[in-house]
Parts: structure tokens; sequence; C-alpha cells
């Protein structure tokens, strides 16, 4: 990620920009759960290819079990992402029930730990009074406050439909590649698998590297580590095929 100039910096750190910026609604990337889901859906359908061909499984086969397993596996690791992002919301509703009724019940001993929380700041006498002051005048400001500073949870942004979608969308279009060389007439079984291996390897290599240039980490490292990880899977998965068609003799 390009680093911007001082210039502009200051630009976008005048008074009237602050604000504008920090009056737009916080939206979560789905960057992640796109990768997550990209990355999973590669490995899942390749695993699927790679046991198919080590198990000796005719190319039919291997494109039937694959795209079955890309459908079923990306429905449930988009309704897992979802159900994970609704527990979130869960917890957090559940945290400030909790505190509401605190604040209710023993308003001095909730003003108490926001004391104690921004003591543990820096803030001091008279200031620190001062801010424990104005957070516990809002009960809004007051339990937002306490849900950050002492459960560390916050809800903005948080989309679990959107998250999930951005899973199962990534899921499908990235896992489907491995597939798409048992879908060409033509070609031998050993080719085809080849090929899906080439698409595989460049998918997990081009996601790490994609990854690392939105968050500015080094490209390639990333790259690498996927690639290897992605590797890794598909030969577990080849290796598995191999020994449980030598165990079982079909």
């Amino acid at each position: 990620m390009p680093i911007p100039s001082r210039e502009r910096l200051l630009d976008d750190h005048q008074p009237t920009a602050v604000r504008d910026r920090l009056a737009t609604p916080v939206r979560a990337s789905t960057l992640p759960d796109a990768v997550l889901g990209g990355i999973d859906g590669c490995v899942t359908t390749f695993a699927v290819v790679s046991g198919a061909f080590g198990a000796g499984f005719s190319p039919q086969v291997a494109l039937v079990l694959g795209f079955a397993n890309l459908l079923a596996d990306g429905f449930s690791m988009a309704v897992s992402n979802y159900e994970a992002g609704q527990a979130q919301l869960a917890q957090i509703a559940s945290a400030e029930r909790t505190e509401r009724q605190h604040i209710s019940l023993v308003p001095e001993g909730e003003r108490e730990e926001i004391r104690q929380l921004f003591r543990a700041k820096g803030f001091e006498g008279k200031q620190l009074e001062q801010v424990v002051e104005v957070l516990c005048r809002d009960p809004d400001v007051w339990v937002t406050t306490m849900l950050h500073e002492e459960y560390g949870l916050s809800a903005a942004g948080l989309n679990p439909l959107r998250a999930a979608l951005a899973t199962f969308a990534a899921f499908l279009a990235v896992g489907i590649l491995p597939l798409i060389p048992y879908a060409l007439p033509g070609l031998g079984i050993t080719t085809q698998f080849l090929t899906s291996l080439g698409l595989a390897g460049g998918v997990f290599l081009g996601i790490g590297m994609l990854k690392s240039a939105v968050y500015g980490l080094p490209a390639w490292r990333s790259g690498l580590r996927t690639l290897f990880m992605g590797t890794a899977a598909a030969g577990l998965a080849f290796a598995t095929g191999y020994l449980a068609q030598g165990l079982l003799g079909g």
C-alpha cells in the first residue's frame, strides 16, 4: 500500500476533514472474510481433486465430487461465519444489558470502574474526575465506554450477513478454478490434474500477495506462505486418497 505524502496527510487531518471522517459510520471490511473464503474454497476443492487423483478415480467422479463439495462446504462456511457474527452480536447485547443493570443498581461502583480504567491510562486528580463526570453523564456513552474498555467489545460495522455473503461468494469464485480443467474435453487425466495444480498454486500465491498488498506487508513472503499451506493440504489429500485406494483395493 503506497504511503501518502505529508501534504495529503495534512489535508486529511484538517479539522473539517477529521470531523467528516469520524462522522462517517464505520463499516467493517469484508476483505478478511473474502480472503478466508477464497483460500478455503481453493484448498477444499483442490483437496477433493487431489484425493480423487490419488485414488485413481475418473475425471467425471472428481468433477462431481468437486462441485458437490464446493457448494456444500461453501454454504457451510458462510453459515458458520454468519453464526459467529450473530454470536458476537449476542455477546455484546448481553454485556450491554449487564452493564445497564449494574449502572442502575450500583452507579458508584460503575463510576469507580471508569475511574480505575482511565487512571490506568495516565489520568490523575481533577483531570481524572472530569473524565469520569463527562463519560458517566450520558448512560449510552457510559455503557459504550464500559463495553470497549472492560470487555474489549464493539459492534461498530459488524454485519454477519454481509460477512457470510462475502465468504460464500469468494469460496465459489475461487474454489471453482481447480475444477475447470476437469470440465474441458480432450485433456488426459494427468494433464487435467497438473493444470488444476497450476491453477491452485497460482490462486494460493495470488491471494497471499493480494492480502499483503492491501495491508502493506511483504507480498512474496505472504504469498509463498499461503502457497505452502495450500500445497500441504493438497498433498495430504492426495496421500489420503492414494493410501485409501491401496488399503481398500478398489
